[in-house]
């Protein structure tokens, strides 16, 4: 009798593990609501995204206001089209810009929005007019070697 009282304890235990370690993988990998609550879509074309992925966080003023939820390539214009998922708490003008930023030097990406002075607000199937594309570091590596290499080559005065 007091075995079988002992394994149940064991078992009890080892449940409530099991539970609260999925707990944190949902945690972990944004895999629980979006933000909790409500949210809005909206869209913007960006030349280049980068390393933007899918679950990636919008951000503004440092804060967590959505997530990215589809990237597609449109074949007509050529162009990346980001879907943002925003918190419905949060409202954004108009006029709001877009922009593709890097945590740090070499970390994660994510959407950046900067608000504009519009009184009107964004509204569920709103496509963002203003969008700054990634800054690819190669891009930036090579051109300043570049100008590097023709500053060596021009002639004195």
């Amino acid at each position: 009798m007091r075995r079988t009282t002992l394994d149940l304890w064991v078992g009890f235990f080892v449940i409530i593990g099991m539970a609260a370690l999925m707990f944190l993988a949902f945690k972990v990998g944004n895999l629980g609501a979006a933000n909790g609550g409500e949210t809005y879509l909206v869209s913007g074309q960006f030349d280049n995204i980068g390393g933007l992925k899918v679950r990636a966080p919008v951000k503004s003023a440092g804060v967590v206001v959505g997530r990215v939820k589809e990237i597609r390539f449109d074949s007509k214009t050529y162009r990346a089209v980001v879907s943002l998922s925003l918190d419905a708490s949060y409202q954004f003008p108009r006029d709001t810009i877009a922009t593709i930023l890097t945590s740090g030097l070499l970390g994660e990406q994510y959407v950046g929005l900067e608000p504009g002075g519009d009184e009107a607000m964004l509204k569920s199937g709103d496509a963002l007019q203003i969008t700054q594309s990634a800054v690819v570091l190669e891009k930036l590596i090579g051109q300043f070697m570049f100008d590097k290499a023709a500053e060596g080559s021009a002639p004195a005065n």
